[in-house]
């Protein structure tokens, strides 16, 4: 069986937040696992994905899995907010360190905070029984100094009691089948989620990959070279790109997936498509979501 879950963050504009609301409006219905919202690199749009998170469980089907991180705030803050979450009924959460806010040197843990994601982990899991997902890289975080580190850092995660690990974004398959190898030798017993990261521009893919460390094979480069004015023919490389890349997941007996949608229903919905997944509600069912889009906070 087939399982999907995706990944929305809370808009800024207005214009951002009618196409969120689009695009849930055409996701829902493929009734996915759980839709996780983004948290800013420094804690800056907490107040954001909570509202959205909140208004997703209350006026929605879907499972709304708020990021939590370790960024900008104490363990005390942290934790209150996830006995928030649970009060609301919320009981998925996508726990990560966090990224530096833009232009610092690097990480740095907050004094009273909790240092990395297994320590926050562990922390939650004393505020309830939540599904936590954790983050992984098939191709070794950027900050790590090997890929034995990392691997002993993911471990350290799930020891924690994480659920499951959503992997960094890859292109290339062979990436994540080694990587789940690896996972399976360290004694890592837990879903490795394959995250997927549908093209719509390919510019601002490669500028997320040197962000984090993902590879572009030089074959994906080849596909997209040339295409910088033709937006047409590059939806249609992308669809290509990403159904391959599933498929091949699929006939190496992956049945989880986890969607990086950047809001846009589009391509995700196609790939799923292809995957055998099918509306299970009516679209009218789901139409009442795009008119909250004028009544978010």
């Amino acid at each position: 069986m087939i399982n999907v879950s995706f990944e929305f963050f809370p808009p800024a504009e207005a214009a951002m937040e009618a196409t969120l609301w689009r695009s849930i409006e055409r996701l829902a219905p493929l009734q996915p696992r759980f839709v996780s919202v983004t948290y800013g690199a420094d804690g800056s749009t907490r107040s954001l994905t909570q509202q959205l998170v909140s208004r997703i469980r209350r006026e929605s089907a879907l499972i709304g899995a708020p990021h939590l991180t370790c960024i900008g705030a104490s363990q005390g803050e942290i934790l209150d907010l996830a006995r928030q979450y649970w009060q609301q009924g919320i009981r998925h959460i996508v726990a990560l360190r966090g990224d530096p806010p833009q232009g610092a040197a690097g990480y740095v843990p907050h004094p009273d905070g909790f240092a990395y994601a297994a320590d926050l982990v562990a922390g939650l899991r004393r505020v309830g029984d939540f599904d936590l997902s954790v983050a992984a890289y098939p191709e070794t975080h950027p900050e790590a100094p090997s890929a034995q580190f990392d691997l002993d850092h993911l471990k350290r995660k799930i020891d924690a009691g994480a659920n499951r690990a959503i992997t960094q974004f890859f292109f290339d398959v062979t990436v994540y089948l080694r990587f789940r190898d690896r996972c399976a030798a360290a004694g890592i017993d837990v879903p490795i989620v394959p995250g997927i990261l549908p093209i719509t521009r390919f510019e601002q893919v490669r500028r997320f990959a040197a962000r984090c460390g993902a590879s572009i094979p030089h074959w994906l480069q080849e596909r997209f070279a040339g295409l910088e004015d033709d937006p047409e023919t590059r939806r249609l490389i992308a669809a290509s790109v990403a159904i391959e890349q599933v498929k091949t997941l699929e006939r190496h007996g992956v049945c989880d997936f986890h969607f990086y949608t950047l809001n846009r229903a589009e391509l995700t919905y196609a790939i799923c498509r292809t995957l055998g997944l099918r509306p299970t509600l009516p679209a009218r069912a789901a139409t009442n979501l795009v008119q909250l889009a004028g009544e978010l906070p």
